[in-house]
C-alpha cells in the first residue's frame, strides 16, 4: 500500500465538454478500439458500447481484479461508457444495432475485415442511412492479404520485428510489457476520428477511417523501421542499449541501475564533470556522440567505475542538479508515487458519489476543457433499457444525462 494520496481531478459541472454531442456507437472489444473510444468519452463524447451476450473478453481476464471483482483489464479501457447486449443474429437485436448506427456520429468496430457486412453494418451499408457518419475500422494486419490473419498484439509484435528488438543481444526476444501496438493503433484511431471529425464539419461527408496494428507498429517503431528503409540495416537486440546514442541506457552504481540519458556533447561533459573525470569529456575519442558511440565499450567502464561509488539515489541528485537527465529504473507501484510527487495527479475517481472508483487519468490537458469521469465502467448491459428506450424514442431525442452527485458528497482520492 501506497502512503500519497491525491486531489480527485474532476471537470467543474459547467465546464464545456469538448466533444458534446458527438455519440459514439462502440462495437469493438479488448483493447485497441476501447482505448480509443475511452479517450472520445474523457472528453466529453456519449459512447455506447455494444457487447454480445457473452461480453467484452476482457471482462474476463483475471487476475487482478478490484476489490469488487472487476478485473482490472477490463476497467483500465472502459469508463464513461454505456454498455448494451445486442444479439447480432437476433432480428429485433440487429434491428436496434442499426438504428444505433444511423443516430451515430462515430461508428468504432474491430471485427476481422467483412465481418460485420454480414450483419449490414460495414462501412458501406452504414454510410448508405447515414452518409456523415465517421467509420473507424481498427484490424491486425489490414484488409488486403492479412485480412484473415488474427490481429493479436503478441503477433503482431512477432511479425513487426519488435520482438527481434527486445531483449539481451545474446538472449531470446521478448515481447514488450504492455500491448503496445494495441494502444498505439487505439491512439492512431482516436487521430482519425478527430481528424475526420474536423472534415465532416466542413464538408459534412464521413468518411472510412481505417488502423491496424501492423501499420501502427511500422510508423510506432520509428527509427528501427527507418534504419532498415533509409540506410539498409537491420536492427537488432541490444538489451537497454541505444543504437545511435551513448550513454543511453542503464549503468551500475554502488547499489542498483541507474538510467543515465546524455544525448548531446554538453550533457556528457556536464556528466563527467559531476562523476570528477572532466578529462574524458575531453579526450577526442569521446567528445562527441558517433565517437561515444562507437567506442561504448572503452567508455562503460570508465563511467562505471566512478558511479560505482555511490549508491543510484546519490547519483540521481547529483546529475539531475547538474542537468544531466537521469532516472531510477522504477517498479509500476514506484512510478505511480513519482507521477504523484511531480505533481502529475496520476489518479481519478471515476464515478460519482458511492460508485466512484480509482482510475487511471486521461493523458492530456486542456486550460479550458477538462476531460470527465462521470461513469465507472459498466457492468454487462448495465445500460440496455436505457439506451433500448432511448432507441425507440424519435431521434431527436436524448440518451439521459449521467445522474449529478449529490450535493456536499466530497471523495478522496483513494491508494492504491
Amino acid at each position: 500500500m501506497t502512503e500519497f494520496r491525491t486531489p480527485v481531478r474532476q471537470a467543474d459541472a459547467d465546464t464545456e465538454r469538448l466533444l458534446e454531442g458527438v455519440l459514439v456507437a462502440d462495437f469493438s472489444r479488448v483493447l485497441a478500439g476501447p482505448y480509443a473510444t475511452m479517450l472520445l468519452g474523457d472528453l466529453g463524447a456519449t459512447v455506447v458500447k455494444v457487447e454480445s451476450p457473452g461480453g467484452d473478453d476482457t471482462r474476463t481476464w483475471v487476475p487482478p481484479v478490484r476489490p469488487d471483482g472487476v478485473g482490472t483489464y477490463y476497467a483500465a479501457v472502459n469508463r464513461n461508457k454505456r454498455s448494451i447486449v445486442l444479439d447480432l443474429r437476433d432480428d429485433a437485436d440487429r434491428a436496434a444495432a442499426h438504428e444505433l448506427a444511423a443516430r451515430a456520429d462515430v461508428f468504432v468496430e474491430n471485427f476481422r475485415p467483412g465481418g460485420l457486412a454480414k450483419f449490414g453494418l460495414d462501412y458501406e451499408s452504414v454510410a448508405a442511412n447515414n452518409p456523415g457518419i465517421v467509420y473507424s475500422s481498427i484490424s491486425g494486419f489490414g484488409t488486403g492479404q492479412g485480412a484473415a490473419l488474427p490481429g493479436y498484439d503478441l503477433i503482431v509484435q512477432a511479425m513487426s520485428g519488435l520482438m527481434s528488438l527486445t531483449g539481451d543481444a545474446d538472449g531470446p526476444p521478448y515481447r514488450a510489457g504492455i500491448s503496445v501496438f494495441d494502444v498505439m493503433a487505439g491512439l492512431h484511431s482516436t487521430i482519425g476520428i478527430l481528424a475526420a471529425l474536423r472534415h465532416r464539419e466542413r464538408t459534412g461527408r464521413g468518411q472510412h477511417v481505417e488502423a491496424s496494428l501492423m501499420a501502427s507498429a511500422m510508423s510506432g517503431l520509428v527509427n528501427q523501421t527507418m534504419a532498415y528503409v533509409g540506410a539498409g540495416v537491420t536492427p537488432t537486440r541490444m538489451g537497454n542499449a541505444h543504437p545511435s546514442l551513448f550513454p543511453y541506457e542503464a549503468l551500475g552504481t554502488a547499489d542498483d541501475d541507474l538510467i543515465v540519458a546524455a544525448g548531446n556533447d554538453a550533457q556528457f561533459r556536464r556528466l563527467a564533470e559531476v562523476l570528477g573525470i572532466p578529462e574524458v569529456a575531453d579526450d577526442p575519442r569521446f567528445a562527441e556522440n558517433s565517437g561515444r558511440t562507437a567506442r561504448r565499450d572503452e567508455l562503460r567502464p570508465l563511467l562505471e567505475e566512478r558511479l560505482r561509488t555511490q549508491p543510484a539515489a546519490v547519483w540521481f541528485d547529483k546529475l539531475n542538479d547538474a542537468g544531466v537527465p537521469c532516472g531510477p529504473i522504477a517498479s509500476i507501484a514506484q512510478g505511480v508515487e513519482y507521477a504523484a510527487k511531480l505533481g502529475l495527479e496520476p489518479l481519478v475517481d471515476v464515478g460519482r458519489g458511492d460508485r466512484a472508483v480509482p482510475g487511471v487519468r486521461h493523458p492530456l490537458d486542456f486550460s479550458a476543457t477538462a476531460p470527465r469521469y462521470e461513469l465507472p465502467p459498466p457492468a454487462l448491459g448495465e445500460h440496455s433499457a436505457e439506451v433500448r428506450a432511448w432507441l425507440g424514442a424519435p431521434r431527436d431525442a436524448a440518451l439521459p444525462p449521467v445522474p449529478p452527485e449529490p450535493s456536499g458528497t466530497a471523495h478522496e482520492e483513494p491508494a492504491p
